[in-house]
């Protein structure tokens, strides 16, 4: 453990925001680090560091690829994680620097200590101990892939994984890039939503003009903003766009208190929505304003503002495409622009929901692990958030089990400030995996 948390320390140092408007050098500064930490397992055939094209004028981040072939009849097994990170944000809301890892009690506070660099680590250092344990002239396939640019839609994720097709192929697709129940509970994510994400920008002037002079009868970009993203809601704070669907859900027990303690609510606010509040995040379509570029209020004049541009992320729930998503929520706007506002829709990102089958043998083995090594019994979950790449690898690896798990837990904050690991998570999602690991090695 020490050592894990060391080299997770030494991660969580590089700042590998992969999105657009940061250092690109960062990104391939973490693939080079992940890549030394798999050479030095001494146990891949090969290790490497690719890219693969989004299109045409575009390539992707680097991503880190290391394979052992199979022997003796043995399954494979890929293990996945991301080693690029959200942006720190605002620097002031952190309690530490969001690039220098941090103790604090039990938790680990940095950005990507969590989401997901921990990731990474754990499927090395569970390696390491599947290595101490059985040596290493074991026959198990092991694939390691680690991509670079996760948080940023993973825009060149289809392309690599037919790229590099042979030496991706595995029997069980481990990816650990979820969360648990809580501290002392595992879980094995078998449910997730898609996305849709896109800019919006909104315009009814073709210039700036004097608001009092035209105020009141000229409609302003703002004004007609407001009113056009405000149907998006019900009064209750549920979707009201027609088109977006909702799936039955889990029966596990998750009340409007616990919700509002783990989401940080203040005082006297309330939960939106309605049913149950697991079907909410998990099974019911959400939409969230993520960004509005306006006149900031310190620039702020007496001006009618010609147009204003938002970033629109919605989430979709199982059982629906990404595409028919998008349409409803096109055609929505388009339905609701107030004042004939033009419409601009643009950098448009869609990610499938998925659905994990259950019956395989993958995840009887998969939460046998997570009970040897918690004490306690996996309950199955889903996630409110996205990893729209897994239904790109269902479609290219159709016979691949595949099991989400992860080394979260709901204080961790992931894409916030403060993010932080809980160290004793951290053990345990390692030990999972070792246990993984030896199961499979002992398979026919």
């Amino acid at each position: 453990m020490p050592v894990a948390i060391s080299d997770l320390g030494r991660l969580v140092r590089i700042p590998s925001v992969s999105w657009d408007g940061f250092d690109a050098e960062n990104v391939a500064s973490s693939a080079a680090a992940a890549k030394e930490l798999l050479e030095g397992l001494g146990v891949f055939d090969s290790v490497e560091v690719s890219r693969a094209p989004i299109d045409d004028s575009r390539t992707g981040q680097p991503a880190v690829l290391a394979t052992r072939r199979a022997k003796n009849g043995k399954p494979t097994i890929l293990l996945y994680a991301h080693h690029d990170v959200q942006p720190p944000g605002n620097a002031d809301d952190w309690e530490s620097d969001p690039f220098e890892p941090t103790v604090r009690g039990d938790r680990l506070y940095g950005r990507g200590a969590a989401d997901d660099k921990a990731g990474v680590m754990a499927h090395v250092a569970a390696i390491r101990a599947f290595v101490e344990t059985v040596g290493t002239d074991f026959d198990l396939g092991l694939v390691a892939f680690f991509e670079g640019e996760e948080e940023f839609g993973s825009r060149s994720f289809a392309n690599f994984i037919v790229q590099h097709r042979e030496q991706l192929a595995a029997d069980v697709i481990v990816v650990a890039d979820s969360d648990n129940w809580d501290i002392d509970t595992p879980a094995l994510t078998v449910g997730l939503r898609g996305n849709v994400t896109f800019k919006l920008k909104i315009s009814t002037l073709d210039h700036a003009s004097h608001s009092g002079m035209f105020g009141g009868a000229a409609p302003d970009a703002m004004l007609a903003a407001i009113r056009l993203l405000s149907t998006f809601w019900n009064e209750d704070g549920s979707v009201a766009v027609e088109g977006l669907t909702s799936r039955e859900g889990s029966d596990l027990e998750y009340d409007e208190h616990k919700l509002a303690e783990e989401a940080a609510f203040l005082d006297g606010v309330t939960a939106i929505g309605h049913g149950s509040v697991l079907s909410r995040m998990w099974d019911q379509p959400s939409v969230t304003i993520t960004g509005i570029d306006a006149p900031t209020v310190v620039n702020a004049s007496n001006t009618l503002v010609p147009s204003v541009t938002v970033k629109v992320s919605a989430r979709i729930a199982p059982g629906q495409s990404a595409d028919d998503a998008f349409t409803a929520l096109e055609s929505h706007l388009r339905a609701n622009a107030p004042f004939g506002a033009h419409l601009d829709i643009s950098d448009i990102d869609r990610g499938n929901p998925f659905l994990v089958d259950t019956s395989g043998w993958a995840v009887a083995e998969g939460k046998d692990a997570m009970h040897q090594a918690w004490g306690v019994a996996a309950v199955e979950t889903g996630i409110g958030g996205s990893i729209p790449f897994i239904s790109d690898l269902v479609e290219v690896f159709p016979q691949a089990q595949i099991l989400v798990t992860g080394v979260e837990d709901p204080d961790s904050r992931a894409h916030s400030p403060n993010e932080s690991l809980h160290l004793g998570v951290f053990q345990r999602a390692i030990l999972t995996e070792a246990v993984l690991l030896a199961k499979l090695e002992s398979r026919a």
